[in-house]
């Protein structure tokens, strides 16, 4: 033990072993992630980065080490990114590594940003274990809550999201939300720094606190597996919906000779023989599969009503511009006679995939095909078309904002959530969003059908439950029946303020515990 703590005394001591083992730490972190799952690295890693910000001598100091835990954090966990740019590798492959790096460099100052405010906490606190342990899983988690918004917001990989593997660990999301989740499991994962704080005498009871925090684990077994038994599994079974994955490479998706032959792909799998569950009633086609701009006077919608079950609705992704001549990133909804039902505009566009920030200061064409940047549309919205209830839809990467998926004026039954992974390969990414999707669904109490190109597509039910999918890089239909939702959750009726009234009691809680601890040991002097 002594051997042991004197390398680990000269490691702290040296300023180029800290900032090594902070790069270690946020990279090793990531083996927790979607689609790993190997929790326990997370004692290792999270108590690893606790102890770095107690033992810097100065706030810069914290912010460096912060920095770069979440540089190896984000960079092992967004690594998948840099599919996007060999897409078109002969314009973008160069750029693959800037920008990979860039984004794991800018998403690392928010973990910098919440150890600076930890290292402030720690310093008035002191070694208090009531406040230190719950106010580093509060910096955690008001680090994940800026990125939600800031700069657009990229709130991918929640540390809420290490529970993907388990709809169960999952559930207390209706009442806290992700950010809640994110901050629970902080708290648990960093509850080993009580040891490292204590005397040599004092361990042995901070052993305690520490499994008596680790008590959390299953306790939240426990309230999500009751929620969860006997939850209903009932559905419309007069609603049939057909999930078309034609499983289209990216780089072909938009090449002149290949568009035609796209969609009519599409529309043979669209009337494939019916299942078990009988003929379709609805079929959904991902994001941007049609790979035409719909005008306001095209007869693409018309073309494609031969897809359109009888009485029913063909709903798929494409751009179109408006009157005005602006683009949009948009959903239709069409008839059995070709018109148009419905159309939903994406609200949360992604930067440099769909439009430039700071286009006359930036010398850089969008990823996606086509000149100039999409348009954001109006934002949330529900959606009413004859013979499906109400429903939200939402594109792409808008289903991991956690809180902003749906109207909460004009309530939906489900969530239609279409998108394209195809630009991420067969990488980390489209699992990680599949876990997004899990989340969005227990927080609102709303099942969601998730439509992909190449996958993963899915039903999911109002438990965050996977009742059907199909998977990555695979090609197929897929017949399922829509799930029912269930009442609003906590969360839905109050949204981010749940999750940070939870924080805010646990926090109250440490103060309490030590003013007494405080006011005893005053008492005996």
């Amino acid at each position: 033990m002594t051997a042991y703590g004197g390398i680990i005394t000269a490691i702290l001591s040296r300023r180029l072993y800290r900032c090594l083992l902070a790069v270690v730490l946020g990279v090793l972190a990531v083996a927790a992630l979607p689609p790993f799952y190997i929790i326990p690295v997370l004692w290792l890693s999270f108590t690893g980065l606790a102890i770095l910000i107690v033992t810097a001598n100065k706030w810069y100091q914290a912010a460096l080490e912060g920095w770069l835990f979440g540089l190896g954090w984000f960079a092992g966990g967004l690594y998948w990114i840099g599919y996007a740019f060999l897409v078109d590798a002969d314009r973008y492959a160069a750029l693959m590594p800037v920008a990979v790096i860039g984004i794991s460099c800018g998403m690392a100052l928010y973990t910098a940003l919440s150890m600076v405010l930890f290292f402030h906490i720690r310093k008035r606190a002191g070694p208090c274990c009531a406040v230190l342990i719950p106010a580093f899983a509060g910096c955690w988690a008001l680090g994940e809550w800026f990125r939600s918004w800031v700069v657009t917001g990229f709130p991918w990989n929640p540390l809420s999201s290490v529970w993907g593997f388990s709809p169960v660990m999952m559930q207390s999301v209706a009442w806290i939300g992700s950010l809640g989740l994110s901050f629970l499991t902080a708290l648990v994962f960093v509850s080993p720094l009580l040891i490292w704080e204590s005397g040599r005498l004092e361990r042995l009871w901070a052993s305690v606190k520490v499994l008596a925090i680790c008590l959390i684990l299953p306790l939240m077994w426990l309230g999500g597996n009751s929620r969860i038994d006997g939850a209903s599994l009932l559905t419309h079974n007069d609603i049939v919906l057909r999930l078309v994955q034609p499983d289209i490479p990216q780089a072909l998706k938009w090449h002149p000779k290949l568009r035609q032959e796209h969609v009519l792909k599409q529309m043979a799998m669209s009337k494939r023989t019916a299942g078990p569950l009988g003929a379709p009633t609805h079929v959904f086609w991902a994001e941007t599969n049609v790979p035409y701009m719909i005008e306001p006077d095209s007869t693409i919608p018309a073309a494609l009503a031969a897809a359109v079950p009888p009485k029913g609705a063909l709903f798929f992704g494409a751009p179109r511009r408006d009157a005005a001549g602006k683009a949009y990133n948009s959903l239709f909804a069409i008839n059995d006679n070709g018109k148009v039902a419905a159309v939903f505009d994406k609200f949360h566009l992604v930067p440099f995939g769909e439009y430039v920030p700071f286009r006359d200061y930036m010398p850089f064409e969008k990823l996606t095909a086509g000149r100039g940047d999409f348009t954001a549309g109006p934002g949330p919205a529900t959606l009413h078309i004859d013979g499906l209830p109400p429903f939200a839809a939402i594109i792409c990467y808008e289903v991991i904002f956690s809180g902003h998926v749906v109207d909460s004026t004009d309530r939906p039954s489900w969530i239609l959530n279409i998108t394209n992974d195809a630009w991420f390969g067969p990488s980390t990414g489209p699992r990680q969003h599949l876990v997004q999707v899990q989340l969005r669904a227990i927080e609102e109490g709303l099942p969601v059908v998730r439509v992909a190109n190449t996958g993963i597509s899915a039903v999911v039910d109002a438990y965050g439950r996977i009742r059907n999918r199909l998977e990555l890089d695979q090609q197929g239909i897929l017949d399922a029946l829509l799930p029912i939702p269930i009442k609003p959750t906590f969360f839905a009726a109050y949204g981010q303020s749940a999750s940070f009234l939870f924080a805010l009691v646990i926090l109250l809680g440490g103060l309490i515990v030590r003013a007494r601890a405080k006011k005893i040991a005053r008492a005996r002097l």
